[in-house]
């Protein structure tokens, strides 16, 4: 979401995504895709900085991310309900209510 603020002062947010058209005439106007038009007190090229900036934040945190789960690995771990023996001991040591869920542990 962007921050922009309404000619009465107030402040509201705009999800970019959905913003089709920025116009200046001489008020600044921010038409929806939906066909909603806002009139905001910031330039447009202030709302286009603001936009751009969000998706640049978007990207960024989306490579992080990425990055994140490269270095993240899962592994099994015992369930509550596995007998004390351990897996090996039962042939399927799954309930009937764990069939095909499997438990994992984030290992890092």
């Amino acid at each position: 979401m962007i921050i922009v603020t309404r000619l009465n002062g107030g402040l509201f947010g705009v999800n970019p995504d959905l913003v089709q058209r920025v116009e200046s005439a001489p008020d600044t106007i921010l038409t929806l895709i939906d066909g909603s038009k806002y009139i905001v007190e910031e330039s447009m090229a202030e709302v286009i900085s603001r936009i751009t900036e969000h998706r640049a934040l978007v990207l960024a945190r989306a490579r992080q991310m990425e990055t994140e789960r490269q270095s993240v690995h899962l592994a099994p771990v015992p369930s509550d309900d596995e007998p004390e023996g351990g897996p090996d001991d039962d042939p399927d040591p799954r309930g009937p209510h764990d069939e095909g869920r499997a438990h994992l542990r984030t290992v890092r």
